[in-house]
C-alpha cells in the first residue's frame, strides 16, 4: 500500500515537487493544500499519512504540528537549497525530518517510503547558554557568555544585607557536597557539552487538590533547597488558575514568563538563550519562570508549547520544579474538537512529562478528604507514582500527635504510606512572603524549613542521595 501525501508548499517549488511525487509508485499525492487550514482539514479526515510542509506556510506553529501528529500524520519539512533559516525554524517547531524541494523521485521515496515511518529525533541545537555549574561561571560550550539583550526579566526586591546563608543539619545544606545528579562526573572539569547534555535535568511536578493546600509554598521551598545545595534549578509556574510564584518572590507581575515562552515556542523562536532570558536568576543557581498574570490567559499555554518548554528546561537546569494547577479534568466535549484549546492542558502536559510527582494536601479534615480523592484522580492520568506531602500539620486541626493521627487515618482508609509532613508555621511563612524571600534566605533555622528540605531530599534519586551522603562523610572525616 502506497503512502498518502498532502503538501503545503511555497508556490515556487510546489509544481516541481508534485511532479517528482507523481512519478512514484510508492507515494500517492492526495491533495496540494493551499493553506494551513486546508492541510489540517485533510489530516483530520484521515486521508493522509505524511504531510510535507514548507517553513513559509502562514500560521504554521508548534500547535499545528502537534495537531497533525495527533491525527497520525507524520510531518516532514521541505526546504529550498541553502535555506538554513527555514531548517532552523522547522526544527524549533519540532519537525525533525526534512527533504529538499528539488529532490528526485528516488530521493523522496528513500526518505518517505517504508513499513514504519516515524518522526526523526531532533538533534540538540548548538546554542551557548551561561549559568553557573558547581560554583563556577561555566557554560555548555566554551564561548563567551550570551548577550543579556532581549526581553527584560523580572526584578526582585532583596535585603540590603543579602540573602541569608543556609545553615543547620541535612544533606542538601552541605556546602562541601558536589551536585549528585548534575553535571555528570567530569562534565565540569572537561568542559564538555556532550557530557552535560547526556543527562537531562529532572522534572518535579508539585500538584494538589483545590483548596490552597500549599502547592506554591512547597514548590518554592523545594526549588530553593535544591538550589542552595549547589544544583542549578529552574522554578516554573504552570498554574493556569492562580499563578502566584511571582508575588511570593516579589517579582514584577507584568514580567514575561510562561506566556512569553509559550508564545515564542508556538512561533518557533524559543531556544535555550531565549528561555534563559525569560527565566532570570533570583538567587544563586535558582531561576524562575513566572506564570500567567491572569487566569483568563490560560489558552496561551497549550500542551505542545508546555512540552517544548520543559524539554528546553531540562537542558537549562539540573532540576526543574513545576507548580501545577489543581484540576486534571479532560473535557470530553472538547476532546472531540482538537482545534479547541484545553483548559487543563498545561497541568496534564506537566504531569505526563514529570519524573517525580508530589501531591500536596492540607492537614485538616476537609483537606485530607480532598487529598484522598486527589490521589485517586491522579491515578487516571499519565503521571509518575505520586509521593504524598501533608502540609500545614498542627494539633489544632486533627488533635494531639497530629502526624501519627494522620498517618494512621490515611493508612487505614486510603492505603497511603511513607507520608511526608510539613508543619504549619504561619508567622514564619507570612514574614517570608512579606519580604519576598525564600525560607532558605529568611528563616533557615526553622522547623518548617527543615521539613521542606526533607521533602526535597526525598525527590532525589536513591543513588544520588547515597552518593551525597558518602561525600559528606568524607568531607567531615577530612576535617
Amino acid at each position: 500500500m502506497s503512502l498518502r501525501l498532502i503538501t503545503a508548499l511555497s508556490h515556487d517549488w510546489e509544481a516541481g515537487f508534485a511532479t517528482a511525487v507523481e512519478g512514484s509508485r510508492e507515494l500517492t499525492l492526495v491533495r496540494r493544500c493551499a493553506d494551513l487550514a486546508d492541510l489540517l482539514a485533510v489530516a483530520s479526515a484521515g486521508l493522509a499519512d505524511v504531510a510535507v510542509v514548507s517553513p513559509e506556510v502562514r500560521w504554521l506553529d508548534r500547535d499545528a504540528v502537534g495537531q497533525l501528529r495527533a491525527h497520525g500524520v507524520t510531518v516532514v519539512g521541505a526546504l529550498a537549497p541553502g535555506d538554513d533559516a527555514g531548517e532552523r525554524r522547522l526544527r524549533q517547531l519540532g519537525v525533525g525530518r526534512t527533504l529538499a524541494v528539488t529532490s528526485t523521485t528516488e530521493q523522496v521515496e528513500d526518505l518517505l517510503a517504508g513499513a514504519t515511518l516515524g518522526d526523526a529525533p531532533l538533534a540538540p541545537l548548538d546554542f551557548p547558554v551561561n549559568f553557573p555549574l558547581d560554583g563556577e561561571a561555566s557554560s555548555f560550550h566554551e564561548t563567551e557568555p550570551a548577550s543579556p539583550d532581549g526581553p527584560a526579566g523580572p526584578t526582585r526586591q532583596t535585603s540590603p544585607t543579602g540573602p541569608a546563608k543556609p545553615t543547620g543539619p541535612g544533606d542538601l545544606s552541605d556546602p562541601t557536597a558536589r551536585n549528585p545528579i548534575w553535571p555528570p562526573e567530569g562534565a565540569v572539569d572537561k568542559g564538555s557539552a556532550e557530557a552535560a547534555e547526556s543527562q537531562p535535568g529532572r522534572v518535579i511536578a508539585v500538584w494538589g487538590p483545590i483548596g490552597s493546600p500549599g502547592r506554591t509554598t512547597i514548590s518554592i521551598g523545594i526549588a530553593a533547597e535544591v538550589a542552595a545545595a549547589g544544583i542549578p534549578t529552574l522554578l516554573v509556574d504552570a498554574d493556569t488558575y492562580g499563578a502566584s510564584v511571582a508575588q511570593a518572590l516579589a517579582l514584577l507581575d507584568e514580567a514575561p514568563g510562561m506566556a512569553a515562552a509559550a508564545r515564542a515556542s508556538e512561533l518557533g523562536t524559543l531556544d535555550l538563550p531565549a528561555l534563559a532570558r525569560l527565566a532570570p536568576e533570583v538567587t544563586d543557581r535558582l531561576r524562575v519562570l513566572t506564570g500567567i498574570p491572569r487566569s483568563d490567559r490560560w489558552p496561551e499555554l497549550r500542551a505542545s508549547a508546555v512540552e517544548h518548554i520543559l524539554g528546553l528546561a531540562r537542558r537549562l537546569a539540573a532540576c526543574v520544579v513545576v507548580d501545577c494547577g489543581f484540576s486534571v479534568e479532560d473535557d470530553e466535549e472538547l476532546s472531540y474538537d482538537t482545534l479547541a484549546p484545553r483548559r487543563n492542558a498545561a497541568t496534564l502536559a506537566v504531569l505526563e512529562q514529570a519524573d517525580e510527582l508530589l501531591v500536596v494536601g492540607s492537614a485538616e479534615p476537609i483537606g485530607l478528604q480532598r487529598l484522598v480523592r486527589a490521589v485517586q484522580d491522579i491515578g487516571t492520568v499519565p503521571s509518575p507514582r505520586p509521593r504524598v506531602v501533608v502540609n500545614k500539620v498542627r494539633a489544632g486541626a486533627v488533635g494531639p500527635r497530629p502526624e501519627r493521627a494522620i498517618s494512621e487515618a490515611l493508612s487505614r482508609f486510603a492505603g497511603m504510606e511513607d507520608l511526608l509532613f510539613v508543619p504549619f508555621d504561619p508567622h514564619t511563612l507570612d514574614a517570608a512572603m512579606l519580604s519576598g524571600r525564600t525560607l532558605v534566605e529568611h528563616a533557615p533555622n526553622t522547623a518548617v524549613r527543615s521539613a521542606i528540605r526533607a521533602v526535597a531530599e526525598a525527590c532525589l534519586p536513591p543513588e544520588a542521595a547515597e552518593s551525597r551522603t558518602g561525600r559528606r562523610r568524607r568531607a567531615l572525616a577530612r576535617r
